[in-house]
């Protein structure tokens, strides 16, 4: 069994959870409150910030230059691609950098992002990525399954941008680079760690979930 469909099934039940969540549902029909997409486009730019840095604990890993230049590419497609996606937003939504630097963290935020940290810092190469993984596929996931059930989504004057990018062939491709990249890095790994590495996909997984309740709930 490859281990990225180790970790999906140990994680099943709660990725069964995401395309069903109300944020999620609000995208896929276009009825998303304004209010709760601008609270989570803040939050998930704050996220985006912290979440290039696991890269970046990735590089101080890596064992190859290989797995060095990998970690590298996504550190600035992060801020080429999917921060930039967000700036566009947040000029749609008329945020200014003032306000993106007063914006408080909300706590399930900081604590997703710590956790990933730290699971990267105690751990090698496999274990950043594995930390990684379960944002950067669940989002394909999603986005796959809105167009799915609703095709017009990639095509709404608002939220189709973002439907757009998550469903898109390019971020497709560079979810396959870090998928083999996985599996590279773990084809010798020993039970014990392929457990270790379901609990941080897990982990990780249940974070998500709560991020999603963050933007609904708007919480802080």
């Amino acid at each position: 069994m490859k281990t990225i469909d180790r970790l999906l099934s140990a994680s099943k039940p709660v990725w069964e959870t995401y395309h069903q969540h109300p944020f999620v549902q609000g995208l896929q029909n276009g009825t998303l409150e304004r209010e709760k997409f601008r609270h989570y486009i803040l939050q998930d730019y704050l996220y985006l910030a912290e979440y290039a840095k696991v890269f970046a604990i990735g590089i101080t890993k890596a064992r190859s230059l290989l797995v060095m230049q990998l970690f590298s590419s996504y550190i600035q497609a992060i801020v080429d691609s999917e921060m930039t996606t967000h700036s566009g937003y947040m000029g749609k939504l008329n945020i200014s950098q003032e306000e993106l630097a007063q914006t408080p963290v909300a706590l399930s935020n900081r604590s997703y992002t710590a956790y990933m940290q730290q699971m990267a810092y105690e751990g090698g190469e496999a274990e950043a990525l594995t930390a990684i993984l379960s944002c950067a596929y669940s989002y394909e996931a999603i986005g796959h399954a809105i167009v799915e059930e609703n095709p017009a989504a990639a095509a709404h004057p608002f939220y189709g941008d973002w439907v757009q990018y998550y469903s898109g062939q390019k971020y497709h491709q560079d979810n396959v680079r870090l998928l083999d990249m996985l599996e590279e890095l773990t084809k010798d790994y020993t039970e014990q760690q392929l457990c270790h590495l379901e609990d941080i996909f897990l982990t990780c997984s249940r974070y998500e979930a709560e991020f999603w309740d963050m933007a609904w709930a708007q919480q802080v």
